[in-house]
């Protein structure tokens, strides 16, 4: 793997553990965009089909990256919040139909389903605070409810969900099974076929390593005819190129969510980040990042006065580490980690960090020993 840590060349003294947010991206990303931009200025869009040919091999790595059935499935959307208002304004929904969310969810996955209300239906949250959360989202599953909604990560605490074993609660209770894979996606392999979902989606700019403004919305095909589509336009409709054509009908694979001219900027971006973690490989990406949780766990719990709200079994975590200190406010310890150049962020009870595959050990040494002197003060 040390090949591939060439592709990052960040600031010197940088400590880079916010992956969680937005990533840096790999060598190979810029000077994709770099080589695009200067396409642009030479030759403007001379040669588009060789664009389209860089958006079809990004469907078949999203393809391999959910584990989809099939490129048909999936769509390439702006972002999070919009692949799951189709969700939430394609379905029909009834006066009294419930939906099932956490209540430790990122306000794109709640909110969204709070929008409904004037339809009439309403959104249970349940708490995710007991031994086994999995239990509880399924058991708040009743006759009125059409759809489960959750994170497969959640922000800030870092819990990870068995997703298979909702996925199978819900099938079993013919509710419907959506999945913010955000947190999932690029740090853990994730698997929309094992998992059962009828919908998953994630952005790019977290451990995808791409850019913002770019999503993959993956919807199961007996699914998409039966979501309302709200946005048209010349991209979306099944004989697309056919402009003179005078009828028309929605694709019927998932780019008839795609209404317009696409992200081909993010396109060439979030291309190149997925071969390199293809290169890699999920697994070995997987690994890493659990060691060097481990490592940080390790570190943190032995400093006096730390508090860490992770799970510290490793099943049911990802690449999230939320922890605070004893007698110190969390925007306290926070602006001492930015003065010592520690990207992270606040969530919910504390400091979250988030190391990637590729992170150094001086990384983590060195803001162990940040987070001690502060505790020792």
């Amino acid at each position: 793997m040390s090949t591939f840590l060439d592709e990052f060349a960040q600031a010197p003294g940088l400590r880079y553990l916010n992956h969680a947010a937005v990533a840096p991206w790999p060598k190979r990303t810029a000077t994709a965009v770099s080589r695009f931009a200067q396409e642009n200025v030479l030759l403007g869009a001379r040669d588009y089909p060789d664009w389209m040919v860089v958006e079809q091999r990004l469907r078949e790595r999203l393809m391999r990256l959910l584990n989809a059935p099939s490129t048909d499935d999936i769509a390439l959307v702006k972002n999070t919040s919009e692949a799951l208002s189709f969700v939430a304004f394609g379905l029909d929904w009834k006066a009294g139909d419930q939906i099932v969310i956490s209540d430790e969810e990122f306000p794109s996955n709640r909110v969204v389903w709070e929008a409904l209300a004037p339809q009439g239906v309403e959104v249970i949250q349940v708490s995710l605070k007991n031994n086994d959360p999995e239990a509880a989202l399924l058991a708040a599953c009743g006759a009125r409810t059409r759809l489960l909604s959750i994170s497969s990560v959640q922000y800030a605490s870092g819990l990870r969900l068995d997703l298979e074993r909702l996925g199978q609660g819900c099938k079993q209770r013919s509710v419907l099974f959506c999945i913010d894979a955000i947190q999932q996606l690029g740090a853990l392999p994730f698997d929309v076929q094992a998992s059962q979902c009828d919908f998953a989606m994630a952005d790019g700019h977290k451990w995808l390593l791409g850019p913002e403004g770019l999503g993959v919305f993956y919807c199961r095909s007996e699914l998409r005819p039966q979501l309302k589509l709200s946005e048209f336009g010349w991209h979306m409709l099944e004989h697309m190129g056919d402009y003179n054509r005078t009828t028309w009908e929605p694709a019927l694979s998932a780019r008839r969510f795609e209404c317009g001219s696409p992200n081909m900027l993010g396109t060439m971006a979030l291309e190149a980040s997925l071969s390199l973690l293809e290169d890699v490989g999920m697994d070995t990406v997987e690994k890493a990042i659990a060691e060097r949780i481990l490592w940080l766990e390790e570190g943190l719990s032995a400093i006096p006065g730390v508090r860490l709200h992770t799970p510290k079994n490793p099943e049911k975590r990802a690449g999230i580490l939320s922890f605070s200190l004893d007698g110190i406010a969390n925007a306290d310890v926070f602006e001492r980690l930015k003065q010592e150049q520690v990207v992270c962020v606040q969530r919910g009870p504390g400091i979250r960090f988030s190391p990637h595959f590729y992170t150094e050990s001086r990384v983590i040494e060195e803001t162990l020993a940040i987070v001690r002197t502060l505790a020792a003060h």
